[in-house]
């Protein structure tokens, strides 16, 4: 696995200190990106938490998400949690070192009181001391929050920076990608009131390692409540590696709902990825589970299509200027403003989505602008079937006749590739062994770059005869 470090420097550590009139959590920002340009500290938000021991506990499960490795356990992770200002609302995001894990924490304005959100993105210190702080806050102490150090502070501040040096791992990278690709063909599967909630999340396992599920769980909607089941079937969710939703143990006594997002399933399915959201006063907590607890979202293969052609990544450029930090992004109003399909939108979103500029809101269903600092250029250099589909490709070794491409391969094998309904399959191992359920094989990519060429080709002689008559 292919890894870097990230230097994230912060002004001071953040603390939760006394004040007048109760408690003030400051949550140091490190550099990061805002409407007026890239800032070393900005500020997002100054002003009150509405329910602080529960944004506290929420903020502390993301933060375990950050922290922890749910498969091969003896290897720990460190990564700061993600802060995105919205304009209407916060949202922290992390990743577990193992890639399999996704978690979001979206205080939205009922949960904010007397200050104005920003917009922008960056990294904040999550730190040992401050953890067991806001493990002791209780449920009457005022709390007054500051995401981003005191204006004055900015100025007048002496002395050297906190700097950690993060491990980046390229896998997380493209798990942030992956995750959101997949989230958006996500719907609503199930809403359990807040007494059904508690007793079926407490119910759960919560060991780990590499045993801790043997095989893919499924539960089922009915009444109240949900049922497990041994199979996949109609209206069930996976609920894969399920000691993974240990995090959302903090929150459990605030729980208001539980609702469960997933992609439709027929008898027989393959596992799948799941998302599961608490609903909190003023906030909602989700964490979204890979298919299983030994496979990461960075090997999905969601983002390969959008990757693959030179159409998304120009499209990706005139979205990008459209976004403007909302908190939903619409995909009808961005086609709008465009001109371009809302096919096309969704591919830009997609391609935008490698280089971490949107993410996916389950409960909303719609995209969200923030910035993380990444490079999607770094996405795809580390994708080796999109690299194997471009050398395939370059090699002239694919060959086209009408609905069937044959690609003629490194080794020499003939691999044939069909359309089916739009739908690309391979006679390969890859496509034998998954289905398309983790993308498409380098053999198809490579016959759709080529499509997309010739037709690219095609419209461009077009125009040209157009312009000639």
């Amino acid at each position: 696995m292919t890894r870097s470090l990230q230097a994230v420097a912060y002004r001071r550590p953040s603390v939760l200190e006394s004040a007048a009139g109760g408690q003030l959590l400051g949550l140091e920002t490190s550099r990061g990106a805002t409407p007026t340009g890239v800032k070393d500290h900005p500020q997002f938000f100054a002003g009150f938490l509405t329910s602080p021991q529960v944004a506290s506990a929420a903020l502390l499960a993301v933060a375990d998400v950050a922290a922890a490795r749910y498969y091969q356990q003896q290897l720990r992770a460190s990564l700061d949690p993600v802060v995105t200002g919205n304009g209407d609302r916060l949202r922290f995001e992390s990743f577990s070192g193992c890639c399999g894990v996704y978690a979001r924490l979206d205080v939205l304005e009922p949960g904010l009181d007397g200050g104005e959100v920003g917009h922008g993105t960056t990294n904040v210190d999550v730190n040992n001391p401050l953890r067991e702080a806001l493990s002791r806050i209780g449920s009457e102490d005022p709390l007054h929050l500051r995401v981003g150090p005191e204006q004055l502070a900015v100025t007048t501040l002496d002395g050297p920076v906190v700097e950690k040096k993060v491990p980046l791992p390229d896998r997380w990278l493209r798990g942030f990608a992956e995750a959101q690709v997949i989230a958006a063909g996500f719907d609503l599967r199930a809403e359990l009131p807040a007494a059904d909630a508690v007793r079926f999340l407490r119910a759960l396992p919560r060991g780990g390692g590499r045993a801790a599920s043997a095989g893919p769980r499924w539960v089922v909607p009915s009444g109240n409540a949900l049922r497990p089941t041994t199979r996949a079937v109609p209206g069930a969710v996976c609920l894969p590696g399920p000691e993974r939703l240990v995090a959302l143990q903090r929150v459990l006594r605030h729980a208001t709902a539980l609702r469960v997002y997933g992609p439709a399933v027929t008898g027989g399915a393959a596992a799948t990825a799941s998302a599961w959201e608490v609903v909190l006063p003023g906030m909602r907590l989700t964490l979204t589970l890979s298919p299983d607890a030994s496979r990461g979202f960075s090997g999905e293969g969601g983002v390969l299509d959008a990757l693959a052609t030179d159409e998304a990544a120009e499209d990706a450029e005139l979205i990008a200027v459209l976004l403007a930090w909302e908190p939903r992004v619409d995909v009808a109003d961005l086609a709008s403003a465009s001109g371009l399909t809302p096919q096309r939108v969704r591919a830009a979103l997609i391609r935008l989505g490698t280089s971490g500029r949107v993410g996916y809101d389950t409960a909303e269903a719609a995209y969200f602008h923030r910035e993380l600092p990444y490079d999607a250029k770094r996405v795809e250099r580390h994708n080796p079937r999109l690299r194997s589909a471009r050398g395939l490709v370059a090699a002239g070794a694919v060959a086209l006749d009408g609905a069937l491409g044959t690609v003629t391969a490194e080794d020499g094998h003939v691999h044939r590739v069909r359309d089916e309904a739009g739908v690309l399959s391979c006679s390969c191992l890859w496509w034998a062994k998954y289905r398309g359920g983790r993308g498409p094989c380098k053999h198809a990519l490579a016959v759709r770059m080529v499509r997309r060429g010739d037709a690219a080709r095609e419209r461009d002689m077009a125009r040209v005869e157009g312009d000639a008559r």
